[in-house]
This record gives C-alpha cells, structure tokens and sequence, in this order.
C-alpha cells in the first residue's frame, strides 16, 4: 500500500514538472493592449466584423490587420476612443444591416389553412409550409424576432418583421432563424430593395397576396418601373428614375384595381435616396 501511494505521487510530481515546463517553454507573451481594447469594445459578440467576437476583432486591432472601424456597433465617438488608445486612425466601415423580403403581412396576404401547433416559423413550415397562401412569405410567428438578442426585430400589427436598422448589427442570427430564407444582409446605402421572394409569375399571384411581385418585366422597358404611391388611391404615371440596376427596379401592382382606386397599406417601404423621402406601399 505504501508503494503504491509513494509511486502515484511520484508520477504527480513527475507529470506536474513536465507541465510546469512546457508552460515556461511555450507561453506567449500578450500584448496587455488586447485585454484594454477589448474592454472597450461592446462586447455583444455579433460577429458583424467579419471576426470571432469582440476578442478577434481587438486582436486584430492590436497586431494592425484591423482598424476601429469595422465595429459598427460603437458609435463614432466610441471608435475615436479605441483609436485614440492604440494609436490608429480610426477608419470607417459602411453600416449593414438586416432586410425582410416580404411585404405581405395579414393585412394583405391569405391564408389558404389554419396552422396550430407550435408557436414557431420552422415548426409551422414542417407543416405543409405553414398555411399561407403564399409559399414563400413570412409566417409571422417570429422566429427572428426572438432570436436577436439586440431587440432589434419586433412584429408590427400585421404580423410582419421589422428590423429596427439603428440598434441591427448585421449578426446574421435572423439570416439563420428564417425558415424562408427571407432575411439578407444589406448596406444601410442599398436603398431601394424588392420585398417579395415570390418565384411565380403573372396577375396570378395577385390573389395570395396584393403586394406580391409577379415578375411583371416591366424593369427591363426603356420607360423604367413605375411605383404606385401612398394616399392610397393608386397613381399610374410616376417613373421611378433609373437606378441601374433592374433587379430593385421591379413594379408593384395594385391586386388588379384600375388607376384611381383605394389599395390597403402593404407595411412596404420604398426608400428613394435622390428624392430624399420615403414612399410606403
């Protein structure tokens, strides 16, 4: 028995020698700035940086691979003080953001079923795609809404997502959640987007849902999209101008009416930069 305890600790002392060893062999040296700039930064871990958390990005800072500014949570000021502290030029990252591909809320968009079950987008769309008439649009249930730890998501009165892009970080956990796919990431300078990720074509559509794109091809004409305006009476002569780029330029219909008539608000919004408003379908 003795031997035995003799020899156990033995090998402890030997085993921890070795350890103690290779420690002082192989330990790196931090730079102390790491630790300092981390806490600096906000410390939500999003990712939107393109590195693993807060400590990837302060570790690129440090080593110079990085600048302040690939932080779009941090303010400006915020920025100014991390570059300030390591001796850098704070730089500059544009904002991106998270967009919704749907604009067909309750209001606008038909159930063909009644779904009961869990309340979950992806338990739903396990269940003959959730009921909606529209295969491809947003269930409503908030799946996305309840995974963004930055409340950066909440649903309107219609059942739809909206993004509230100041407090968005581009983190991608709605990308991820959306059993749809109808969650992209898009620079806060990408102004003017399709709300729609409808595959079919034609007036068809229409009737599942009044704000859906039915591929209409009126982007690829000389005279450009046409976009019908809010007070609700819809006007068939304003041209959006050319935005170089048909794929955002699609035209939005008004569910078969003629010119003139009361269409229902979509929850849609356009956003022209060159007119400096915003128009809501």
């Amino acid at each position: 028995m003795p031997i035995a305890v003799l020899t156990l600790a033995a090998l402890s002392f030997l085993f921890a020698s070795l350890l103690v060893l290779a420690h002082r062999k192989l330990h790196v040296d931090e730079d102390p700035r790491i630790d300092a700039a981390h806490q600096m930064l906000p410390g939500t871990n999003c990712g939107a940086c393109g590195f693993p958390g807060c400590l990837g990005l302060a570790e690129a800072m440090v080593d110079g691979s990085a600048l302040p500014g690939k932080c779009t949570v941090m303010n400006e000021d915020e920025r100014d003080d991390v570059a300030v502290f390591l001796g850098v030029d704070a730089g500059a990252e544009e904002k991106v953001v998270a967009r919704l591909a749907c604009a067909g809320g309750t209001n606008v968009a038909r159930n063909r079923a009644r779904y009961e079950g869990l309340d979950s987008c992806r338990a739903a769309t396990l269940v003959a795609g959730g009921g909606k008439a529209c295969f491809w649009g947003c269930l409503g249930l908030g799946d996305c809404e309840k995974v963004c730890d930055l409340d950066a998501i909440y649903l309107n009165e219609h059942d739809l997502p909206i993004v509230i892009e100041d407090a968005c970080t581009a983190c991608g956990d709605c990308v991820d959640a959306c059993p749809k796919d109808l969650f992209s990431l898009h620079p806060v300078s990408h102004h003017l987007w399709v709300a729609c990720k409808n595959l079919e074509k034609g007036d068809a559509v229409l009737a599942d849902c009044e704000v859906a794109c039915d591929a209409c091809g009126n982007d690829r004409q000389p005279a450009g999209c046409r976009l019908h305006e809010k007070p609700r009476r819809t006007k068939c002569d304003r041209a959006l101008p050319d935005r170089g780029n048909c794929l955002v330029r699609k035209r939005f219909r008004t569910g078969g009416r003629p010119c003139g008539t009361e269409i229902p608000p979509s929850g849609f919004t356009a956003r022209l930069a060159n007119l400096g408003k915003q128009i809501s379908l």
